[in-house]
C-alpha cells in the first residue's frame, strides 16, 4: 500500500507528455544538482531527459515507463511544468550518498530522493522514492533544514 501511495504521489508530481528529444549526455555538477535536474525534467514532462539523471536498472526503468503512461489533465500538466522545486532537507549520508526531501509549489506533497555518486557522476536513485521507509531516520550529518 505504501508503495502505491508513493507511486501515486510521484505520478501526480510528474507530467505525462513525453518529448522525443535526442538524449544528451547529461552530467550534474553535484548531488543536489542531480536531484534538481531530475525533478525539473519530470515536472516538465521530459522523462527521457529525467532518465539521463537517474541510475538505470530494470526496476527503475519499469517504474519510469509506468509514469510515462499516466495521463494528467492539461491543467495539471501546466501547473507542474510551471511549478518551483522546494527543498525541505538535504542530508549528506556520506561522500557518495545524499538524501533530499522536496516538494513542488503546485502539489506541495513532500517526497524523498537519493543521489548517489556512481563512477564519479552524481545520479538519482529513482527506486529510493518507492523503497525507502519514511519511519527510518537517516543519518543527520550535514543536514540542511529550510
Amino acid at each position: 500500500m505504501k508503495k502505491i501511495l508513493h507511486l501515486s504521489s510521484f505520478l501526480l508530481f510528474c507530467c505525462s507528455a513525453c518529448k522525443n528529444e535526442d538524449k544528451q549526455n547529461q552530467v550534474s555538477e553535484n548531488d543536489v544538482d542531480a536531484v534538481r535536474n531530475f525533478i525539473q525534467a519530470a515536472l516538465e514532462g521530459n522523462y527521457d531527459k529525467a532518465e539521463t539523471f537517474m541510475i538505470r536498472d530494470s526496476v527503475a526503468t519499469e517504474r519510469m515507463n509506468n509514469i510515462k503512461r499516466v495521463n494528467l489533465s492539461p491543467e495539471e500538466k501546466k501547473g507542474l511544468a510551471a511549478s518551483s522545486i522546494i527543498v525541505h532537507n538535504i542530508t549528506r549520508v556520506n561522500d557518495s550518498a545524499t538524501v533530499v526531501i522536496y516538494s513542488n509549489s503546485f502539489k506541495k506533497n513532500q517526497d524523498t530522493l537519493r543521489a548517489l555518486r556512481v563512477n564519479g557522476n552524481w545520479l538519482v536513485d529513482f527506486n529510493y522514492l518507492f523503497d525507502h521507509d519514511k519511519d527510518t531516520p537517516v543519518n543527520k550529518t550535514d543536514s540542511l533544514n529550510q
